[in-house]
């Protein structure tokens, strides 16, 4: 929620950043929760998610810089 508010007080709300953020905030709950001494079970089936949210983040990084060089793909 408070991304959102972020998001729409400096005029930039978009898919792309939220979904940056969602990542980042995921990623930091992630590390945050996890104990150091063991590997839980479900450290494993959170890497799949984690691994999934990195492409779709190279995947919209590819996207702006191939905008920013005024090149179109249809995706």
């Amino acid at each position: 929620m408070a991304m959102l508010t972020l998001l729409a007080l400096f005029n930039s709300t978009s898919y792309e950043y939220f979904f940056v953020l969602c990542l980042i905030g995921f990623l930091i709950i992630v590390e945050l929760s996890g104990p150091f001494t063991v590997r839980p079970a479900w450290r494993s089936r959170v890497n799949i998610v984690i691994m999934i949210g990195v492409i779709i983040f190279f995947l919209i990084v590819m996207k702006k810089v191939l905008d920013v060089l005024n090149i179109s793909i249809v995706i």
